[in-house]
């Protein structure tokens, strides 16, 4: 079940900066550092597991796999991509149920069309607003914890402008989602203006090369929002570093000169390897008194 202390956050108005991740090291990296929430980012997810573009190829069962891995490997609470909830009514309520078992504390539902596609790339398509809020109700109706958050995402800003997106935040406000996301928000001026319309959580999408400006957590805080994501800081840093130490290795033939940038000995320790010397060591002893 969802974990009481995100909600608790929001009901504090304590501003939660939550940072994407993608695979198990990253979950582990990110868990560790004191965040108040992660954020389990369709992109990276897809592009880890897959490795194919976020554009509606996974299916729900590749995706609860991956937040059943993430939840299970974290003690920080996860809000985690849904997509579309993979189809109609019924598969939305089989969503809900799945990735809240899974223990996914908040659980992003967007209002794209199907096959959905990343919110930062062209070609993005909504459905009408009133389906989108049967799918909010169903999803409200279907988590079995009211520490479950419902976050609804629209991507209608891209193709039917700044007040169809705040009508239809309004709309999934009113349908009962917890946090309200407005995708791909052009300036500070369409962000400053969603924080005086949708009385509710509002979770901004700090993308690298996105659509949207990246502001400063007090900045977000000030204009009315209550948590920013940043979904590819982790795989953009990653995937840098690794062009990096791959490129030194094909260019030089050894890996000298980079070193150890994180350490094989706290790589040992951020997967447990400790645990099991010392379970290895004990049960090893206790054969020798047999």
């Amino acid at each position: 079940m969802a974990q009481p202390s995100l909600r608790d956050a929001f009901a504090a108005k304590r501003f939660i900066v939550a940072p994407g991740i993608f695979d198990m090291i990253s979950a582990k990296v990110a868990d560790g550092m004191g965040f108040d929430c992660l954020y389990a980012t369709g992109f990276g997810t897809v592009a880890s597991d897959l490795g194919v573009p976020d554009a509606g190829i996974a299916t729900y069962s590749d995706m609860v796999r991956r937040m059943s891995r993430f939840a299970q490997g974290c003690r920080t609470p996860i809000i985690a991509d849904a997509d579309t909830g993979y189809g109609g009514l019924l598969n939305v309520r089989h969503t809900v149920l799945g990735y809240e078992a899974a223990g996914i504390a908040g659980i992003q539902l967007e209002d794209q069309e199907s096959p959905k596609k990343c919110g930062h790339t062209p070609g993005r398509r909504v459905i009408p607003a009133e389906e989108m809020v049967l799918k909010i109700k169903v999803a409200v109706e279907a988590r079995r914890s009211a520490g479950t958050l419902i976050v609804a995402r629209t991507d209608a800003r891209t193709t039917q402008g700044l007040e169809e997106a705040i009508r239809r935040g309004r709309m999934y406000a009113d349908a009962g989602a917890d946090v309200i996301f407005v995708e791909s928000p052009e300036s500070e001026a369409e962000m400053r203006e969603i924080g005086r319309s949708i009385h509710k959580p509002l979770l901004a999408n700090m993308v690298e090369g996105g659509r949207t400006p990246i502001l400063p957590a007090a900045t977000l805080a000030e204009i009315g929002y209550a948590i920013a994501i940043y979904p590819a800081i982790g795989f953009l840093a990653a995937a840098g570093a690794l062009e990096r130490a791959y490129g030194h290795l094909r260019t030089t033939g050894d890996s000298i000169a980079i070193g150890e940038s994180y350490g094989f000995k706290r790589m040992t320790e951020l997967m447990g390897f400790p645990e099991v010397w010392d379970f290895e060591a004990r049960w090893a002893q206790d054969n020798k008194k047999e």
